[in-house]
Order: C-alpha cells, then sequence, then structure tokens
C-alpha cells in the first residue's frame, strides 16, 4: 500500500509543481509523477534534517518542504528531458 500512495502524492505534487513552474513543461505525465515522488522523498529529508519531519496534527512545513523540492526537481528535470529527447520531438511535430 505504501507504493500506492507513494505514486498518488508523486502524481499530485508533480501537477502542482507542473502548475506553479511558468511556462509550458513538455515532459511526459509519468515523468512528472516520477519527479514528484523524487521531491516527496527529499522533501521529507529535508524536513527530517531541519526537525519537523513528524509534528503533531497536520505536517504543513513537511509537505511545503516536499512541494518546494517537487517544484526545483520538476524544472530541472523538464529543462533535461527537453536538452535530451524534446528538441527531437518537436521538430518531428513540425514535419
Amino acid at each position: 500500500m505504501g507504493w500506492v500512495w507513494a505514486i498518488i502524492v508523486g502524481f499530485v505534487l508533480g501537477l502542482i509543481a507542473k502548475a506553479v513552474i511558468p511556462g509550458k513543461q513538455h515532459s511526459p505525465l509519468w515523468l512528472t509523477t516520477i519527479f514528484g515522488m523524487l521531491g516527496a522523498i527529499v522533501g521529507n529529508a529535508v524536513a527530517a534534517a531541519a526537525g519537523v519531519g513528524e509534528t503533531s496534527g497536520i505536517d504543513w512545513i513537511r509537505h511545503i518542504f516536499q512541494l518546494v523540492a517537487a517544484i526545483i526537481i520538476v524544472a530541472l528535470g523538464d529543462a533535461a528531458y527537453m536538452s535530451l529527447w524534446g528538441n527531437k520531438k518537436l521538430q518531428r511535430s513540425a514535419r
């Protein structure tokens, strides 16, 4: 059940990150989900290092760390995706 939640959280974080980043992102949805999952993992690690990984009630600070990490990873991952594969796809679709 942990993997299902990881995929769901990664999907939601990836979509929110894509919505926050200005401009169009070209990475596919499955890759955005993986970026969101990585953002959740990195955000949890940063929150634990900052001492706010587990608090009473809803862990808002941990969620903010996860979202910020997801935004950074989605932005960097999309840039890497476009530099590696994106230009070839854009050229093929222009034909």
